[in-house]
């Protein structure tokens, strides 16, 4: 299955009842460690694709009780939540995001974890919606009650016990963030200077071209350069289990059998009292 979709397809395809579509916007500003979420939902009330609803990856879509930002919920508590914004095993799923592109692959990587199959990313978003001259209107839509039976694709996350067990080897751990933030040479870090021992980097923003991934083969160009595709498991982390999807979701479209994103990255890992390196890539 073809996991992104272009916006002309979409807009040929609008009114198809089976779509549910979906903006996932979240908006970042830098705080004293890591990042303060702000809620796309205001922009998505002055203008969103038609038929589009809204899903809160904040909290909706978030176990709050972590104390980590965006930690994944129990599959009971996010098929419930995913129901309740209209998904089930029926429906064609398109994400997209009018902010950056992050957060539709990060509700990707979600539904996929919980066992669906039928979900598309739109490929660049509301910016690539916007310059294929797709209709916009405003306020809330909302979807009829869906069901979803989970069953769940344990691999496709990792917690901390995981990331500590895929440093002995085999595995190739690779860092999503900026260069700055991978070497530890910036002001701005999540608590500590530095990245996970033994890990790769590849910033996520060298996956895209204007907001929207790169071709197939460029990207596997890019993943094959960065060592991404050397190992036969590779587990991509970030500040907090956001931006990591990229380089994930651009290894499964390369065509990698095996990937997984931490989900509590460099939040959970530096609180956990963890070690980290600085400079560059080993």
């Amino acid at each position: 299955m073809n996991h992104l979709i272009e916006a002309d397809e979409l807009k040929r395809r609008i009114a198809d009842a089976k779509l549910r579509i979906y903006d996932t916007a979240v908006f970042l500003t830098p705080a004293k460690t890591g990042y303060r979420a702000e809620s796309g939902l205001a922009g998505y009330l002055e203008g969103h694709i038609p038929g589009a609803a809204f899903i809160d990856l904040i909290r909706a879509w978030s176990d709050s009780t972590t104390g980590i930002g965006f930690s994944l919920p129990s599959t009971d508590a996010l098929a419930t939540a995913v129901g309740a914004r209209g998904i089930d095993d029926t429906r064609e799923v398109v994400l997209y995001s009018s902010g950056h592109m992050m957060w539709a692959t990060r509700a990707w990587w979600m539904l996929r974890w919980l066992g669906l199959d039928n979900v598309r990313v739109l490929n660049g978003g509301l910016a690539k919606w916007k310059t294929a001259s797709g209709a916009l209107v405003a306020g809330e839509q909302t979807y009829t009650q869906g069901s979803v039976n989970p069953r769940p694709r344990s691999e496709w996350f990792v917690n901390l016990e995981g990331m500590q067990q895929a440093l002995d080897g085999g595995i190739c751990t690779v860092n999503a963030l900026s260069r700055n933030l991978y070497t530890g040479e910036g002001d701005f870090n999540y608590g500590r200077a530095g990245h996970i021992p033994g890990s790769m980097h590849l910033h996520y923003e060298d996956l895209l071209d204007n907001g929207a991934f790169k071709p197939v083969d460029q990207l596997k160009q890019a993943l094959t350069s960065s060592g991404l595709l050397a190992k036969p498991r590779v587990i991509a982390y970030c500040g907090g289990g956001i931006s990591a999807t990229i380089d994930a979701f651009a290894c499964v479209l390369a065509g990698h059998p095996n990937v997984a994103v931490y989900d509590g990255s460099m939040s959970e890992w530096v609180r956990a009292g963890k070690p980290l390196t600085t400079g560059t890539a080993p």
